[in-house]
């Protein structure tokens, strides 16, 4: 099968949003189709907040994403491309489509100007652990704290 990697846009939309309420589901969150819909047409219509690309068959059929926003970083002082998303329908895992969305996103970080682009997974992600580290990336030993508004007292 023959997969091409397309950039989303306002007429393929409505076929990234089934992938994202399923990346969505797998971190445990409530998709919610049109916020997601407001939030991800965003990057279409809003170039400077990132990119969002769809894995697509010949068929048409939508197999995976990957979603990368600009991000500006304190300690260096730089604009940095954040890898936010990445997921791949699971019957499609395995066979390389997720290191063809990342190497994808890699390619259009860097001719945006970016040494790269970085992001962050699940400690219990195994199997996505495997694929980046199959790539020559490095770990960083950054700890992610989360603080909401609604738990200060």
């Amino acid at each position: 099968m023959s997969i091409d990697i397309v950039p989303v846009t306002l007429e393929n939309l409505e076929l990234v949003l089934p992938l994202i309420a399923d990346y969505q589901r797998f971190y445990k969150a409530t998709p919610d189709t049109e916020r997601n819909r407001n939030h991800f047409g965003r990057l279409v219509t809003t170039p400077a907040l990132g990119a969002q690309w769809l894995a697509m068959s010949n068929a048409g059929h939508a197999m995976g994403f990957v979603t990368a926003y600009r991000v500006l970083s304190s300690v260096s002082a730089v604009e940095k491309c954040l890898l936010n998303d990445l997921y791949v329908m699971p019957d499609m895992r395995g066979q390389g489509l997720g290191r063809k969305l990342i190497l994808h996103c890699t390619a259009w970080a860097v001719s945006q100007g970016y040494a790269g682009v970085h992001w962050q997974t699940a400690l219990d992600n195994h199997t996505a652990q495997r694929l980046y580290d199959s790539l020559p990336t490095s770990r960083d030993s950054w700890h992610t704290y989360t603080l909401r508004g609604a738990d200060i007292k």
